[in-house]
């Protein structure tokens, strides 16, 4: 029986003992005219206006800008984080502040099957076409080859080289196997900036989609130094039947509208939360159907992941890649739910309506619910839009 969810429940176990940034939708009254986002600081007193500082999260984090135990003298008070997340969660009330992204122009970039027992999975979806009934029997058959446990192989290795030539000799050598194992990971742009959604928020779904999944993830907060500064959670929306036909698809299966969700909050590394406990966190997710009670709970360790977080890290980042804004990266997930939902081998897929939760100790619980993408509220606020709404209220 899981516990009951109240407000509280989106924070770190540790409550605001760290540093939590995130950013909040301020209606006019509170800006002096011009309703419009800001990046705030989340405390136990209340949460803090940090537009005097820097007007968006990308140059608060690349300037600096906020340590632990700061002086807050100065900072507009918006209110208590009950009274904010309340209003997040419930019927939105336009005269109040609601949380949204904690990421604006920073790109959003991810790294896939990133752990070898997910990875298995990818190699599945694409040797059953995308078909949820042809793979109980492909899996089946990888397991079948494969045998024992791979989560503890480390790509690009001896161990590595062999497996590739024992799929390669079976007929089922797969280019997720390549970058599953190879030593070059896949990274790929997950959403646009300034495209993602928050906590409370409805996450979308591409409705040609007949099989299709939550990616519940780690993402890292990098600056455009390529300094790694903070995490937040985040949903990578997958449409495993559209992948699965074609990886020249990524784009159609991974990038829809409100298909990115991010948060609650960013927690900056400081002496409370460090990578060390990105890479021990244990991610849990929870799915609950509105429409026909079913529910999924399973977790994953980062621990089991086959490339350290600060490897994918360079991987995105370095000599060839660069981000002046900063970036968000997705670190990849072990999960890739096979339980039965809708009949015997059909394996599982979303159902509007759902309610996705994904959670760790030290970053909270992210929580939304799943429409279909042309029925979730079009991306209508983009960087041109920001630029004028920050300009509009003098703090550009």
């Amino acid at each position: 029986m899981s516990e009951p969810v109240n407000n509280y429940s989106y924070l770190p176990q540790d409550r605001f003992d760290g540093t939590l940034l995130g950013r909040a939708w301020l209606p006019a009254e509170m800006t002096g005219g011009t309703a419009g986002p800001s990046p705030v600081l989340v405390t136990r007193e209340a949460v803090y206006d940090l537009s005097p500082l820097a007007p968006t999260m990308s140059q608060l984090l690349n300037g600096g800008c906020v340590l632990p135990g700061m002086d807050l003298a100065g900072l507009k008070p918006l209110g208590s984080y009950e009274y904010i997340m309340s209003n997040t969660l419930g019927e939105r009330d336009r005269s109040k502040p609601v949380f949204i992204s904690p990421a604006d122009l920073q790109s959003i970039k991810a790294c896939g099957v990133t752990f070898a027992i997910s990875m298995i999975e990818r190699v599945i979806e694409e040797m059953a076409a995308g078909d949820a009934g042809r793979a109980a029997a492909v899996r089946r058959k990888v397991h079948g080859v494969i045998g024992g446990d791979i989560g503890t192989l480390v790509p690009g290795s001896p161990e590595a080289q062999q497996l590739e030539q024992l799929m390669r000799s079976e007929g089922l050598w797969s280019q997720y196997m390549e970058v599953g194992i190879g030593p070059y990971a896949e990274v790929f742009t997950k959403s646009q900036p300034m495209s993602s959604v928050g906590i409370g928020a409805l996450a979308g779904i591409n409705p040609v989609s007949g099989w299709n999944n939550p990616e519940p993830e780690i993402v890292l907060a990098v600056t455009a130094a390529g300094e790694t500064v903070g995490a937040t959670l985040g949903n990578d929306v997958n449409l495993r039947d559209i992948e699965g036909r074609s990886a020249l698809l990524l784009g159609k299966a991974k990038d829809n509208n409100a298909s990115c969700s991010l948060g609650p909050f960013i927690r900056l590394f400081d002496d409370t939360f460090s990578i060390e406990d990105v890479r021990q966190a244990r991610v849990t997710l929870t799915v609950d159907g509105a429409s026909d009670g079913f529910r999924l709970e399973d977790g994953s360790n980062m621990n089991q992941i086959s490339r350290d977080v600060l490897d994918l890290v360079d991987q995105t980042y370095n000599d060839c890649h660069q981000y002046p804004d900063g970036f968000m990266l997705f670190t990849g997930t072990l999960f890739a739910p096979t339980r039965d939902r809708d009949g015997a081998g059909r394996g599982f897929t979303h159902k509007k309506g759902d309610v996705v939760r994904i959670s760790t100790e030290k970053l909270g619980m992210l929580e939304n619910a799943m429409t279909w993408s042309n029925q979730a509220p079009p991306w209508e606020f983009g960087i041109g839009a920001l630029m004028t709404n920050l300009s509009e209220r003098g703090i550009l």
